[in-house]
C-alpha cells in the first residue's frame, strides 16, 4: 500500500496538538510550524496528484482489514484533485494571516487551521460513508473556532447561527446513515453500490428517504436553496482570512453530491433512480438568483463577496445536476476557478478594510496603495462575476455548452447569463464606491472608527508590504494559469468525470481483497452476506478463493 495516502490526515492531525500544546505561547515558532506544516502537505499533495494521474485507483486499508469490514481511504483523480487544491489554498491563506498579523489575536489560531486542513482532506480521502460525517465534524468544530477568531458581536452571533445550522446538518445526516445502514448492512461507499443493484424497486423505500437524507444535508454544507441562508452571514463576519479558507468547505457538500450520487445512488440504480437531479437543478437555479440579488444589493463589502460566493455555487450545482460526463468536467473545471476567485476577493477586502473605516460601499477618503488595491480588486472581480480573459469566462461558457439538454437549456442558460451580468453590475458599483469615487486626502493616523455593530475598528495607512499583497496575486494568478493551460486541464478533468461515473472501476478497486491482508471475518463471510461474492467478484476470483 501507498503510505502516502494517508499523510495528508496524519500530517496535520500531529502537528495541531503540537502548534495547540507547546508553540502557542510563542507566535513566530508557532508561523514556522505552520507553514512548514503547509508547505510539506502541499508536496505530498502534489506526489498524490501525479500518482493518481496515471488512472489507477489507490486503497490504503488502515490494519490490513478488506473492505467493507475495514477503514478504507481511496486515491483517485478527484480525491487527488481536491486535495491538492485544498493544500494550495490553505498555503496562500496561511502566508497572508501572518502577513497581516491576522494569526496574533488568537493563540489557537494555527492548530484550529490544521484541524480544519485534516477534515478536509479526510473527507476527499475517505471511502466510507460513516468516515465521511466523522470528517464533516472534524473540519466543522475547526471552523466554530476560526470563525469567532478575535470575537466580536457580530462574529459571535454569525457564528451561532453557523453552529445550529450545521448541527441540525449533522443530525440529518446521523438520521441518514441509520436508515441507510438498516437498509443495505454497510456504509461502505463500493459496497453501497453493489447492495443497492440488489435491491428490489418496491423494497426501497428507505433507501430512497436516506437518499433524499444525504443530498439535504450536502445541500446544507454547498449552502443550496432553501438551506443557504447561513452563508451570508458567516462568511461576512468571519475572519476575511479564514473565510477565504472556507471558499474550500462549501466544495465538501459538493465534492459528496458528485461522489455518493454516481457511485451509490446513480440514475441507473433501479432502488433510487434518478431522484436528486430535477431537485438539484430547481435548487441551483434560485441560488443563483438569490447570490445575484445579494450582490446587488449589498451594502458592505464582506457581504457582497459573501453573496457571489453563493452566486458561483449555484452555477456549480447546476453543472452537477445534469450528472453527464461534460457537465461533470465543467464543474469540476469552475470548482477550482471559483475556488481561488472567492478566495481572492476575501484577501483583497481584509487588505481594503484595514485601511478604511468599516466596509461599508460608500465613498470614502482614498486608502493608501488606491490604484493597486483598484487593481487587484478588478482583478478578482471580473474572475468571479465571469468576464474574459480570466477562467471564470471559460468556466461559464464551459458550463453553457454542456447545459443544452431541452427543458435545461432555458432556465440554465437564463440564470446564468441574466445572473452574470447582475454580479458584474453589482462588483461595477462596489469598485466605483470603493476606489473610483474615493477623494484625495486620507483620514488621520490611527483614526479609531465604530463599525455598524458598534465595535472599534483600528485604521492603519501603512502600505502593503509585498508579502502581505503576494497571496492575493497568487490567487489571481492561479485563475489566469487556469485560463492559459485550460486545455490540459479540461483534458485531466475529462479523464476525471469518467472516473467519476465508471461505477464498476471505484468497485472493483476497493472491494478486492490483494495478497497479504487479513482474511474475510467468518462471521460475515457466507454467501448470503454477500460481501466474500462482492469482493470476488471485484478481484476476479471465486466465491470459495474470496473465502
Amino acid at each position: 500500500m501507498n503510505h502516502w495516502i494517508i499523510a495528508p490526515i496524519i500530517l496535520p492531525a500531529l502537528l495541531a496538538p503540537i502548534l495547540g500544546y507547546v508553540m502557542r505561547h510563542d507566535v513566530t515558532i508557532a508561523r514556522i510550524g505552520s507553514i512548514a506544516g503547509s508547505v510539506a502537505m502541499v508536496a505530498i499533495a502534489a506526489g498524490l496528484f501525479v500518482t493518481a494521474a496515471g488512472g489507477d485507483i489507490s486503497v490504503y486499508r488502515l490494519g490490513d482489514w478488506p473492505a467493507p469490514f475495514g477503514i478504507v481511504l481511496v486515491l483517485d483523480r478527484l480525491s487527488a484533485l481536491m486535495v491538492l487544491l485544498t493544500s494550495v489554498l490553505a498555503l496562500i491563506v496561511l502566508i497572508h494571516a501572518v502577513a497581516t498579523n491576522w494569526d496574533a489575536k488568537g493563540v489557537h489560531f494555527h492548530a484550529l487551521f490544521q484541524f480544519q486542513l485534516m477534515g478536509i482532506a479526510g473527507a476527499f480521502l475517505t471511502g466510507d460513508v460513516f468516515n465521511l460525517f466523522v470528517f464533516f465534524e472534524v473540519l466543522l468544530i475547526a471552523s466554530y473556532g476560526l470563525m469567532i477568531h478575535s470575537g466580536g458581536r457580530a462574529r459571535m452571533r454569525a457564528g451561532l447561527q453557523y453552529v445550529v445550522m450545521n448541527l441540525a446538518g449533522s443530525t440529518l445526516f446521523l438520521f441518514a446513515l441509520g436508515t441507510l445502514y438498516a437498509s443495505t448492512g454497510t456504509l461502505n461507499i463500493a459496497d453501497l453500490a453493489v447492495r443497492l443493484q440488489e435491491i428490489p424497486v418496491e423494497e426501497a423505500g428507505l433507501v430512497r428517504v436516506a437518499a433524499m437524507l444525504l443530498m439535504i444535508v450536502f445541500a446544507v454544507k454547498a449552502a443550496l436553496f432553501p438551506v443557504q441562508f447561513w452563508l451570508p452571514g458567516a462568511y461576512s463576519n468571519a475572519p476575511a482570512p479564514v473565510a477565504a479558507l472556507f471558499a474550500i468547505m462549501t466544495k465538501v457538500g459538493a465534492y459528496a453530491i458528485l461522489r455518493i450520487h454516481n457511485v451509490v445512488f446513480g440514475p441507473d440504480i433501479e432502488a433510487t433512480g434518478d431522484m436528486a437531479g430535477l431537485w438539484l437543478f430547481a435548487a441551483a437555479i434560485v441560488t443563483v438568483a438569490i447570490g445575484a440579488m445579494g450582490v446587488l444589493g449589498a451594502r458592505r463589502l464582506m457581504p457582497l463577496i459573501a453573496f457571489s460566493v453563493l452566486g458561483s455555487m449555484g452555477t456549480l450545482m447546476l453543472a452537477i445536476a445534469a450528472f453527464t460526463p461534460g457537465a461533470t468536467t465543467a464543474a469540476l473545471y469552475y470548482l477550482v476557478h471559483s475556488t481561488f476567485a472567492a478566495a481572492a476577493l476575501f484577501l483583497i477586502a481584509d487588505l481594503v478594510i484595514t485601511r478604511r473605516p468599516g466596509d461599508t460601499l460608500t465613498t470614502l477618503p482614498a486608502t493608501v496603495q488606491n490604484g493597486l488595491f483598484a487593481a487587484l480588486f478588478f482583478g478578482a472581480a471580473i474572475g468571479m462575476a465571469g468576464m474574459p480573459p480570466l477562467s471564470g469566462f471559460l468556466g461559464k461558457l464551459f458550463v453553457l455548452e454542456n447545459l443544452r439538454a431541452p427543458g435545461q437549456m432555458a432556465w440554465a442558460w437564463s440564470a446564468i447569463l441574466i445572473g452574470s451580468l447582475v454580479t458584474i453590475v453589482g462588483f461595477a458599483r462596489a469598485g466605483s464606491a470603493l476606489f473610483w469615487k474615493s477623494t484625495a486626502f486620507v483620514l488621520p493616523e490611527n483614526t479609531i472608527t465604530e463599525s455598524e455593530e458598534d465595535e472599534e475598528v483600528p485604521i492603519t495607512h501603512e502600505p502593503a508590504r509585498a508579502w502581505e499583497v503576494a497571496p492575493t496575486m497568487a490567487a489571481i494568478g492561479a485563475l489566469a494559469a487556469l485560463s492559459i493551460f485550460a486545455g490540459p486541464a479540461a483534458r485531466y478533468l475529462e479523464a476525471t468525470s469518467d472516473q467519476i461515473i465508471d461505477r464498476t472501476g471505484y468497485v472493483a478497486a476497493v472491494l478486492s481483497n490483494p495478497d497479504g491482508l487479513k482474511p474475510y471475518p467468518k462471521s460475515h463471510g457466507d454467501e448470503e452476506a454477500g460481501y466474500g461474492e462482492d469482493a470476488a467478484k471485484a478481484e476476479g476470483h471465486t466465491t470459495e478463493e474470496a473465502h
